[in-house]
């Protein structure tokens, strides 16, 4: 693996640092928030016959931290390629290789 300059490595720990705590924030507000505020989010929108309140706290956090795995893995991709962190770009030196005693 190719060694990487250590302003490249923290610009990179940063940008990964940043969307996690986005991610996180966005989980505790959908996990938490909605129970919190359960009695004022009693409003007439029911969804698949469910009122909303009840709809987000049995399915809604757990369809959000889904669309949540698949949005960082997407970004991660990303990231690791405007960094050249990509897998294509660094192979494994020793594929294929075996130690001789």
């Amino acid at each position: 693996m190719k060694k990487i300059d250590k302003a490249v490595a923290d610009a990179y720990s940063r940008e990964k640092n940043k969307y996690t705590i986005i991610y996180l924030c966005i989980w505790f507000s959908v996990s938490f928030g909605v129970v919190l505020f359960a009695d004022s989010l009693q409003f007439e929108m029911p969804i698949l016959g469910f009122p909303f309140h009840y709809f987000m706290g049995a399915q809604g956090a757990v369809v959000t931290f889904i669309i949540l795995l698949f949005v960082n893995a997407k970004v991660s991709d990303h990231i690791d390629v405007k960094y050249g962190i990509d897998e294509g770009a660094n192979e494994q030196i020793s594929s294929g290789k075996t130690l001789d005693h």
